[in-house]
């Protein structure tokens, strides 16, 4: 490995404050310097760990059912081996993380888990390129393909490799086996040790981590190097050696402090592997402000003539989610963006912040929107919990329904929204035109949470490149959230853990509303109206195949237009214009606009009806008030339904 930062390197050391990047085997050397964890060390963890899952640990008794696990069983029986071996007797403190990780990898749950602390936590195994699904129509069934997509090719002078290997290793080139085993067979074998909620969300993670391994959430690669045989453009076959290398973060880690601090709803281990491939592979330039960049990007996708929005959303992990909700109104009414077809693709990523994504439904539709309801499992614990958790918490309307199950015998709290169902509509709808969404096997956490309100409350219709998202509905807390909901002091249950070692637990599961009301949203997810298979033009060329596919979906839908203008024609007037119209298929007459109700300060003012579903009328001289006051015009179809709505502020 050349010595002299190049390329990547630089861009990583300058990007990450001097962040480095070394290889695997030099890096694990440094770790056996660093000595392990005593036996007070791996008690004190092993205890902590089963008083999450028995007292706060949601999902329990599903997990139990759904993959017959028994985690507090085992996590039991690792405390008797330790209690009865002699300190010097003890396995590595590696084999005692790999223990730990397995019985919190049996949860299939990526919202629990355990998190190895130093030297691992802010270091990702990774080896400098991406492999990626697709595709091919093959008779009447669909041969899958896996194709280098990405190359980092400032690191290959680590490779074991000659240089005619390296020309010819390039984006593009179909991928056959993994260190001799079949790739589809390696991918699945990785899988195994994933915690995706189903085969498919497995399957997704075993290919998602297969170049790229945060550290502090798995045990380092067991090669130092990888023999990928691949079918290079000239038809030949060949395989390169590639060793496994060492992202080192600098002064910015690359689980951010949002992620790491707040009560949230994310897939930390997704989160850090997005982080990288952004550092490593350089993404397209994006249409938003300033500290948004890595959230998501916007773009105008022409297909067939015809301009549609594009919004690729690769996390919820905002530092400020009104502030986000605010920049993506921003960017889809922008004069440019376009207002007949919108598509929001939210493949990969992992959530946060589960107020972003409740806040971003209402701007996409004309009804109200229903947060998705959260419930505790009913323990002594979670009782105290909610009794004692600071205020600004809001747990206290939890108590009651917890502390009735001594006598009910339930299983579960009552169920409240996280966040008010006021908050959810207090902007209202500002986009009309038909929205679609694009899931995957990896859409998880507070997208799985989003992908969940997009369908229950009837927003539009989901594409997925899956046959489900990754099924993962729940809060998530950090340890030291626990530590702080109780009180930090000697009778608190909760002990600090040793050498920076930390754990994660879904403490309140997501129920669904509307036509899914009651279904938990762990294991089951979000079930898309359309699957879409990735082709190999949507790996090698900007999605073409897909976005073409989710346009063909838009185009069958109504699209509707809304405004309210000043009237101009006197300056002191305090009238306005609305506007309405409809564009519907020939043969959906019936989903053109067939009238306007107008509300002032939430109450009926005027009705106006349409013509061949357009309306324009005058409103002059509105009644004044003093302070706020809102005018608010309600568009129905032929079927009355409510098809658009908008609001607007009246001026004193």
């Amino acid at each position: 490995m050349a010595e002299k930062e190049t390329g990547a390197r630089a861009k990583l050391a300058e990007a990450e404050g001097a962040a480095i990047v070394l290889p695997l085997r030099k890096f694990l050397k440094s770790v056996e310097k660093k000595g392990g964890l005593s036996k007070r060390d791996r008690l004190r963890i092993v205890d902590q760990a089963l008083l999450l899952l028995e007292m706060n640990y949601v999902h329990l008794p599903l997990k139990r059912a759904m993959h017959a696990i028994d985690p507090i069983q085992r996590l039991k029986l690792l405390k008797f081996r330790l209690l009865e071996a002699k300190e010097s007797e003890m396995q590595s403190a590696a084999q005692f993380h790999k223990r730990m990780l397995e019985i919190f990898a049996s949860t299939r749950d990526l919202h629990t888990l355990y998190l190895l602390g130093a030297p691992f936590r802010d270091h990702v195994a990774f080896l400098p390129f991406l492999v990626e699904q697709y595709f091919e129509p093959s008779g009447n069934s669909r041969a899958e393909k896996f194709v280098v997509s990405r190359v980092a090719r400032e690191f290959f002078p680590s490779t074991l490799d000659s240089r005619p290997q390296i020309i010819s290793f390039e984006p593009g080139v179909e991928v056959l086996y993994w260190n001799g085993v079949p790739i589809d067979r390696a991918i699945e074998i990785n899988g195994e040790t994933q915690a995706g909620s189903n085969l498919e969300a497995r399957f997704a993670r075993g290919l998602d981590n297969l170049t790229i391994r945060p550290l502090e959430t798995s045990m380092p690669p067991d090669e130092a190097w990888v023999a990928l045989t691949y079918r290079a453009r000239n038809g030949r076959t060949l395989t390169i050696n590639q060793e496994w290398l060492v992202y080192t973060a600098g002064a910015t880690p690359l689980a951010t402090k949002s992620t790491r601090k707040k009560r949230a709803a994310i897939d930390l281990k997704k989160t850090k592997i997005n982080q990288l491939k952004r550092t490593l592979y350089a993404p397209r330039d994006v249409r938003v402000r300033k500290g948004f960049e890595e959230i998501f990007y916007a773009e105008i996708r022409r297909v067939d003539g015809h301009d549609v929005g594009y919004i690729r959303l690769f996390s919820f992990d905002v530092d400020d989610p009104d502030q986000f909700v605010e920049e993506f109104k921003r960017v889809i009414t922008s004069e440019r963006f376009p207002q007949e077809g919108l598509i929001i693709d939210v493949r990969g990523n992992g959530g946060g912040k589960i107020r972003a994504g409740e806040r971003l439904l209402q701007l996409l539709t004309p009804r109200r929107v229903r947060p998705e309801l959260f419930e505790f499992i009913n323990t002594p614990l979670n009782l105290e919990i909610c009794r004692l958790a600071p205020k600004r918490w809001n747990l206290a309307r939890w108590a009651e329904s917890i502390a009735e199950a001594v006598a009910t015998g339930a299983t579960y709290s009552s169920g409240f929204p996280l966040n008010s169902e006021e908050s959810c509509n207090d902007i209202g709808q500002v986009y009309y035109g038909p929205v679609i969404l694009i899931t995957d096997a990896l859409s998880y956490s507070t997208t799985d949470i989003f992908a969940a309100g997009f369908q229950d409350n009837e927003i539009g219709e989901i594409l997925g490149t899956s046959n489900n998202t990754g099924a993962g509905g729940a809060n998530v807390w950090w340890y030291e959230d626990l530590m702080n909901a109780v009180g930090n002091n000697s009778r608190s249950p909760f002990k600090p853990l040793p050498k920076g070692a930390d754990l994660l637990v879904a403490i309140r599961r997501s129920i669904r509303v509307g036509r899914h009301a009651g279904r938990p949203l762990e294991e089951l997810g979000i079930a898309p109206n359309h699957r879409h298979y990735m082709t190999r033009r949507d790996v090698l060329k900007r999605n073409d195949d897909l976005i073409r596919r989710a346009v063909r979906i838009l185009e069958k839908k109504p699209i509707y237009s809304l405004s309210i203008e000043p009237d101009r024609r006197r300056e002191d007037s305090r009238g306005v214009i609305v506007s309405a119209r409809s564009k519907v298929r020939s043969g959906d007459r019936i989903k053109n606009i067939l009238r306007l109700d107008v509300y002032l300060n939430g109450r009926p003012y005027r009705t106006f009806d349409a013509e061949a579903g357009t309306v324009r009328a005058r409103l002059p001289n509105l009644p004044s008030r003093e302070g706020k006051a809102e005018l608010q015009v309600q568009a129905y179809d032929g079927s009355k339904n409510l098809v658009a709505t908008r609001r607007h502020p009246l001026r004193g």
